[in-house]
């Protein structure tokens, strides 16, 4: 059905990333917003803005019906979900559709299907996609045999969710019981489902995802891949596209893997298969899907040239996939740094409060996402992203340089951020290099 009328049910850069581009294909839109965010930027530039509830996140953007009363209170025909809240819960999805709104992203069925990691798993063994040797376990004997078989060091992981939540790394097998206990209560409280899984740990692992598109009707295309190696804490800080130094019968069999996975599903929308890559033995494993528009799309958008949330409007509204897989042009390469209000010398604590200055870079090959300016609050209650800042280039190390002199340039006070230990992690000789694995950041800061 054509759509007309978006209510965003989402805050923050993505909120801002969503109005913008509703209006260059000229929908309307209406912002869901907490009570801590009246006065934001992305409120601001909305058509229309609804309030639906305080602060705290789940008395407001987690809360699935009054979400829904406010897209059918304001006319709304379609909902976007953004990032993180309720985009990838299935029942929020399927409450649109009860509702006779557009979920603008995959169907419920689907969002079920990779939103639990262990149904995830078994998808991708069906679609002939290797996963990294583990399972589930229910309890401490069932558990402890499991580890037995994969062998030290392992990783324990929550079912119901992700972003390094509920995730302990265990170095040897008599620590299994107490970091499983700590895994559980951590799940528990974050996801409310405390049930976990048992994966070998891969020692230098990358972390390498690859973007997919699908029109529902088992029709999908890759649009490259991203390395989202840099991380702390399993939280990414820096990602690229594409991936470097890999090897391409590597890169070409991961964009296989991916299509596998997706078209298994018939899956709708814009979404992303995740793997952990062992380049040094040219193998790659499944981690996850996420069933959304991620974080880090600008990189693909700045190689491909395409919009994926117009592409992700546009399939909503029954439009076909925006081109074949062999139109498909990755042209140079682009970086991006996530801006976050933290303090890394104080155990990444988030920075609330007021941005009194903020001067965001601009000019050749650069792209700034922010709903951040000057008078700017940012509430405690939220994820700590202030902004994202994404270099294009000929080269990798030209969008490297080019990005280097635009967090050099750029001016965040009032709160405390990560620009110059991002600064300083750009100019790292072996990030320079290309290729770093998923224990790179923890390595250097020891």
């Amino acid at each position: 059905m054509p759509i007309r009328r978006v209510l965003i049910a989402n805050r923050g850069e993505i909120a801002l990333r969503v109005i913008r581009c509703c209006r260059t294909l000229g929908l309307e839109t209406v912002l869901a917003v907490s009570e801590a965010d009246r006065d934001s930027l992305p409120a601001r530039h909305a058509d229309r803005v609804v309030c639906i509830g305080p602060a705290p996140a789940p008395d407001s953007y987690l809360k699935i019906d009054t979400l829904v009363q406010a897209a059918l209170g304001t006319g709304a025909d379609a909902v976007h979900p953004g990032y993180g809240f309720l985009s990838e819960r299935a029942a929020f999805a399927r409450r649109c559709e009860q509702a006779g709104l557009v979920f603008i992203g995959p169907t419920a069925a689907q969002i079920d299907a990779v939103g639990d990691k262990l149904r995830a798993r078994v998808v991708a063994e069906a679609a002939a996609v290797p996963v990294v040797p583990g399972g589930a376990v229910h309890d401490a004997r069932q558990a402890a045999a499991l580890a037995a078989r994969i062998g030290a060091p392992l990783l324990i992981k929550a079912v119901g969710g992700g972003g390094g939540r509920g995730m302990q790394r265990v170095e040897r097998l008599e620590d299994l019981s107490a970091a499983m206990d700590m895994a559980a209560g951590e799940a528990g409280a974050a996801f409310g489902d405390a049930r976990l899984y048992l994966e070998r740990y891969v020692e230098r692992g990358r972390h390498v995802e690859v973007q997919v598109l699908g029109d529902g009707q088992g029709h999908v295309i890759h649009l490259g891949e991203r390395d989202c190696s840099v991380q702390r804490r399993y939280q990414k800080l820096i990602e690229e596209s594409p991936a470097p130094a890999l090897d391409q019968g590597l890169r070409a069999a991961l964009h296989a893997a991916a299509l596998r996975f997706a078209a298994g599903l018939q899956y709708r929308s814009a979404g992303t298969v995740e793997f952990l890559v062992d380049a040094a033995r040219g193998e790659f494993y499944f981690l996850e899907m996420n069933a959304r528009i991620q974080v880090e799309h600008p990189v693909t958008e700045a190689v491909t040239g395409l919009d994926l949330v117009a592409a992700q409007l546009a399939i909503a509204g029954g439009a076909p996939l925006p081109l074949a897989q062999q139109a498909v042009r990755i042209t140079g390469c682009a970086i991006e740094c996530r801006i976050n209000a933290e303090d890394p010398a104080r155990d990444w604590k988030p920075c609330p409060g007021r941005v009194t200055r903020a001067e965001w870079p601009s000019g050749v090959g650069l792209r700034v996402d922010t709903h951040i300016a000057a008078g700017s609050s940012v509430p405690p209650y939220y994820d700590s992203l202030l902004g994202k800042i994404i270099a294009h280039g000929a080269t990798r190390e030209l969008a490297r340089t080019r990005l280097a002199a635009a967090l050099a340039a750029t001016r965040i006070e009032g709160v405390c951020t990560n620009l110059a230990f991002q600064a300083a992690t750009l100019a790292d000789a072996q990030f320079a290099r290309g290729g770093v694995d998923t224990g790179f950041l923890a390595r250097r800061s020891a």
